[in-house]
């Protein structure tokens, strides 16, 4: 099991750990900021029992206000929009980031850098060389700034179709260069 390795710098936002009492609200936050984007409630609980360690929720004590949904995976064959994953590959090449959601008072604070901050330590404590993300809508433009780039990969095509058509993979060294 992957457990929670310090962090380089003390972070900005307050993440913590998922619990299984949070999959309401982050739930009822999925709705609200990815309503073109559903998933069911068996792909946040599937994910949370899979790999704990990268199931995070932004909480400044008053509540979820976003989370995080990732895990070991091959960037090769990103998981499809609202489907289980059944298990964790036996050899991950990159840490991936399923999904993140701020709501919208939260946004333009620094805590999608703080997550990507958290999610590096996971993967480099994996020893996991690179993180990945499908970018989805008008997100590709963050992601960029963010330091990932779209990669090519033509087998995961119909998974990309899966999210919307302009759906990028996107990957970037666990260290940014």
């Amino acid at each position: 099991m992957i457990t929670a390795a310090p962090l380089p710098h003390p972070p900005r936002t307050h993440w913590r750990s998922m619990r299984p009492d949070d999959l309401p609200a982050v739930l009822d936050i999925a709705a609200r900021v990815h309503p073109a984007y559903p998933e069911g409630p068996a792909v946040f609980t599937e994910r949370l029992a899979l790999c704990p360690a990268g199931c995070l929720v932004l909480d400044p004590g008053t509540g979820p206000e976003g989370y995080v949904l990732s895990h070991p995976w091959r960037a090769a064959a990103p998981p499809a929009l609202d489907r289980a994953l059944g298990a964790l590959p036996a050899r991950p090449d990159c840490w991936y980031l399923h999904d993140i959601a701020l709501l919208p008072h939260v946004r333009g604070r620094g805590a999608a850098a703080d997550a990507l901050t958290i999610l590096a330590g996971r993967a480099t404590q994996s020893g996991l060389p690179n993180l990945a993300l499908i970018a989805t809508g008008s997100a590709a433009a963050y992601w960029l700034r963010a330091g990932f780039t779209p990669i090519d990969q033509p087998d995961a095509a119909a998974i990309l179709a899966s999210y919307d058509p302009k759906a990028l993979l996107m990957t970037r060294a666990v260290q940014p260069g």
